[in-house]
């Protein structure tokens, strides 16, 4: 009873990703008080993930879009200085697209000073912060200190065969949870990305 019990405080803890079948496989869904790391190309669907996470519920929290053109409920910040991101991070859940663009447009010892306020201000609202991040831009020491700060990391990955393209989901880093040890494919349907319960056999 009471291991039952406090699985089901835990899930309390645990923010909905929006994507069918990732809830289970993190053990209820990204964690509260945390920040977010989903990694990948601009075609392997992270801004799906991102979307998804922002409207998992009805009180869609903030999503700040610095990359792309700006949808109905989200904020422009595009020419938006650091120091007014924390201002603009209402409700649980919070999206920042792309903090590629962050570390491209202020450099990596500014967005680290993001990420780390990111961290507080999450912290402090009990909410989850989500950042993209865009593979193949940024230098591996660069990426290893963004991991570093990362409560959670996602990466979404493409994989090219002779006749057929396969999408995989890599769990590399979730706090206070087990990381699933295998790649987990998925679909890119209209509602977005699904994870898929079948495997590609070779």
């Amino acid at each position: 009873m009471a291991s039952f019990l406090a699985n089901n405080n835990n899930n309390n803890n645990k923010q909905p990703t929006g994507v069918i079948g990732l809830d289970a496989v993190i053990e209820g869904g990204y964690p509260s008080d945390a920040v977010v790391i989903v990694v990948g190309s601009p075609l392997s669907g992270v801004d799906h993930v991102a979307r998804q996470f922002w409207k998992a519920k009805e009180d869609e929290g903030s999503y700040l879009m610095i990359d792309s053109e700006i949808e109905n409920g989200m904020v422009d910040a595009r020419t938006l200085p650091l120091d007014k991101f924390p201002p603009e991070y209402r409700g649980r859940r919070i999206v920042v697209d792309s903090f590629s663009s962050i570390v491209l447009n202020f450099g990596i010892d500014e967005a680290l000073r993001c990420l780390l306020t990111a961290r507080k201000e999450a912290t402090r609202a009990n909410s989850t912060i989500m950042f993209l991040l865009y593979n193949n831009i940024h230098k591996p020491e660069e990426e290893n200190r963004i991991f570093r700060l990362a409560d959670v990391v996602l990466e979404l990955k493409v994989v090219t065969f002779v006749t057929e393209v396969e999408r995989q989901l890599a769990v590399h880093k979730l706090r206070q949870t087990n990381v699933p040890k295998r790649l987990i494919p998925f679909n890119i349907t209209e509602k977005g990305v699904e994870l898929s319960t079948t495997s590609r056999v070779v």
